[in-house]
């Protein structure tokens, strides 16, 4: 049975007392069990993340304090790189613009930069930009 749920009872039970006290008494009974549990879950989980985090940072106690220190939330997940629903013609119309778009990339990289700069100085003069 859930919390919210028995609270609930609890509160309509409480209302209408005629039903006795030992319904309600097992109904509290349970709650306070329930909200014990409930902490104790929590407890258990909190550990085992520590304990989790505490192995995934390795054996050398210098950098889990440093980390304890700097940071108190784990790192953001990795984003999921999402598929795209493209039909075939626009997925081959895409792939020859990225084909494009490399070539013309890769003969901006094979041509040499302007020779028109002045290269020629020794070490005591500082070159000029143009």
């Amino acid at each position: 049975m859930k919390l919210k749920t028995l609270k609930k009872k609890i509160r309509r039970l409480e209302t209408r007392l005629l039903e006795g006290p030992k319904k309600l008494a097992k109904l509290k009974g349970k709650l306070a069990g329930l909200v014990k549990a409930n902490a104790a879950k929590a407890k258990r989980k909190s550990t085992a993340r520590a304990a989790a985090t505490r192995k995934k940072t390795g054996s050398s106690a210098a950098k889990s304090e440093v980390k304890a220190a700097g940071a108190k939330r784990p790192a953001a997940r990795k984003k999921v790189k999402r598929k795209l629903n493209l039909s075939p013609e626009r997925r081959e119309q895409l792939a020859a613009a990225m084909r494009a778009r490399w070539a013309a990339k890769r003969a901006a990289e094979a041509t040499p930069p302007d020779s028109s700069a002045n290269h020629d100085f020794t070490i005591g003069q500082v070159p000029q930009s143009p």
